[in-house]
């Protein structure tokens, strides 16, 4: 299975998580969006953002609870919390962030 981006194809698995990391690109991360239903906005992109700076550091994507309590440290309580991230990606913030931020899938995540 695969994305297919100006003319380059973008292997993922079943669940639409690229293989190769440092084939990303913000323009894949909008096709991503477009089949998850997101239209991005710069709240959608700091999140990612930061994902991708977390993942940088630490070589993981983080789960959930994680996340939430990262961005809280890092941007406030208003953004760090449950309900804001989940009306950005409704279906969760950490595994629908983590495959448009071209990301594996975050550990505990079923």
């Amino acid at each position: 299975m695969s994305y297919q981006l100006n003319g380059t194809v973008v292997e993922h698995d079943e669940e639409g998580y690229i293989h190769e990391l440092d084939k990303w690109s913000k323009e894949l991360a909008e096709l991503i969006a477009k089949d998850e239903n997101i239209d991005m906005t710069d709240e959608h992109w700091e999140v990612v953002n930061f994902l991708r700076d977390y993942y940088e550091e630490y070589q993981i994507a983080p789960a959930v609870r994680v996340l939430i309590k990262s961005i809280k440290k890092s941007m406030g309580k208003e953004k760090g919390n449950n309900k804001y991230l989940y009306t950005l990606f409704p279906y969760g913030p950490a595994k629908q962030a983590c495959k448009i931020a071209g990301l594996p899938k975050p550990t505990g995540c079923v």
